[in-house]
């Protein structure tokens, strides 16, 4: 699906968020995904300077910890890297919470390796190979003659989820993989080892790292507004329920164009707009 029929329905979510906006003052708590919290950093920052009153607890841990704290009644804005689980959504029920999801940036998740690595480019099919242990060394494909080191995220992250759909097709990542907790850690494992490779969301993407294009197509803000790039997806913030006070006041921050909308530009991310 091109990215202009998704924001037509993020644009009527946010007008109709826009005709309710008030403040109450308090607290607010927000738990979830490692790739939205640059983002969230940058807005709760930001937000306290123009709401002093208001005091925000900001947490990572991954997309479905940050669910299962809005389920459990731990958090206000569960934050996450994919859409809420069928499973998920079931347990909302049985639990009497009602998950609202508010899209509040696009993302590509970039495949990384070492500077020293040669490479430029691999296609899906090659990040298949390596990721379920049929392709051990690049030189298999065309690329140097490295034995390589497989870098992925824990289940618990919504990236690895996207990865697990998008370039897997459900099958399982070998288990000489290392196994990392962030895209943090994974850009400080690819930096440090040539044999490495990893993927990351586009915000985490910095020199210590090399990207490479995917099918041909480099992850941008354009390939990914446009479509084109395989491996993009939207970035959630999750309330229960319609969304009311502080809560409400700050998901129009995030998703104002003047506001929030240029610190998920700052932190690397696409904008909706």
């Amino acid at each position: 699906m091109k990215r202009g029929n998704s924001l037509i329905g993020v644009g009527v979510a946010l007008a109709l968020v826009m005709t309710t906006s008030f403040a109450w003052a308090g607290r607010l708590v927000i738990k979830g995904s490692t790739t939205v919290l640059p983002i969230a950093q940058k807005a709760v920052e930001a937000y306290m300077k123009e709401n002093p009153e208001v005091k925000i607890s900001l947490s990572g841990g991954g997309s479905s910890n940050g669910i299962k704290a809005l389920l459990d009644g731990s958090t206000d804005i569960a934050s996450a890297s994919r859409f809420i689980k069928d499973k998920e959504v079931k347990m909302a029920g049985e639990k009497g919470v009602y998950p609202v999801p508010f899209a509040v940036a696009y993302d590509s998740i970039i495949p990384v390796v070492n500077p020293g690595n040669p490479m430029t480019e691999i296609t899906t099919a090659q990040l298949k190979d390596i990721y379920t242990g049929k392709v051990t060394n690049f030189n298999q494909f065309g690329g140097p003659d490295l034995k390589i080191v497989v870098n992925s995220r824990d289940t618990s992250s919504g990236t690895y989820e996207t990865w697990e759909g998008k370039v897997m097709a459900k099958e399982r990542v070998t288990p000489r993989a290392q196994v990392m907790a962030s895209n943090g850690a994974v850009v400080q494992a690819v930096s440090n080892n040539k044999y490495a490779i990893g993927y990351i969301g586009i915000g985490y993407v910095n020199s210590s790292v090399k990207p490479l294009k995917v099918n041909g197509i480099e992850g941008s803000e354009k390939t990914t507004l446009d479509g084109s790039y395989p491996i993009s997806r939207p970035l959630f913030m999750f309330t229960n329920g319609w969304p009311k006070g502080d809560t409400l006041d700050f998901i129009n921050f995030v998703l104002s164009p003047k506001k929030g909308q240029n610190f998920v530009a700052e932190s690397g991310y696409v904008r909706l707009y």
